[in-house]
């Protein structure tokens, strides 16, 4: 993802995700941390014809090398318009994430899903990922619930996944 795609993107979340979009500047925040020697961030954007179909994101903390303590990702939005929800999109995106995870060095991956989004849930634990808990009340302003995932190893949930280009 780069600054150009910030409109497009911001498009696609509040039709998605009307209650808690995100605002531009907590994407161009993202942004300041994708990019240089020191990035611990990887968002990426699907799009076909100048039409953005999707865009996904990883935080990454800590590195294997920090005194013993290894790096974490953290998945931190996936979006696909919903014309193309079911044709694999989700997954092609996971699977940069989960690439991206690998290339910081991360040992595990955690995210967030809403407790009533099944389909996603469904995604991730085609992955790997598996339920560790609970955030309550943690997306607002509508009070649902969170459930939180896990994936070890993300290094080992990415073979055989192809597709749609996805950008950087």
């Amino acid at each position: 993802m780069r600054w150009w795609d910030i409109d497009p993107v911001l498009e696609l979340e509040r039709d998605l995700f009307p209650e808690d979009a995100w605002s531009r500047g907590m994407f161009w925040s993202e942004l300041a941390h994708s990019r240089g020697p020191e990035a611990t961030r990887r968002y990426v954007v699907a799009e076909e014809d100048g039409r953005l179909f999707g865009y996904a994101g990883l935080a990454a903390s800590g590195t294997a090398s920090d005194g013993g303590f290894a790096a974490v990702g953290d998945v931190q939005t996936i979006a696909v318009r919903r014309e193309q929800w079911g044709t694999g999109l989700g997954a092609r995106l996971l699977a940069e994430l989960l690439r991206a995870a690998t290339a910081f060095e991360c040992a595990e991956v955690l995210l967030e899903c809403r407790v009533d989004n099944v389909r996603a849930q469904k995604l991730y634990e085609r992955f790997g990922f598996e339920a560790i808990g609970f955030r309550r009340g943690y997306y607002q302003p509508g009070n649902i619930d969170a459930l939180v995932m896990r994936l070890n190893d993300p290094s080992t949930s990415v073979n055989g996944v192809q597709g749609t280009e996805i950008n950087g």
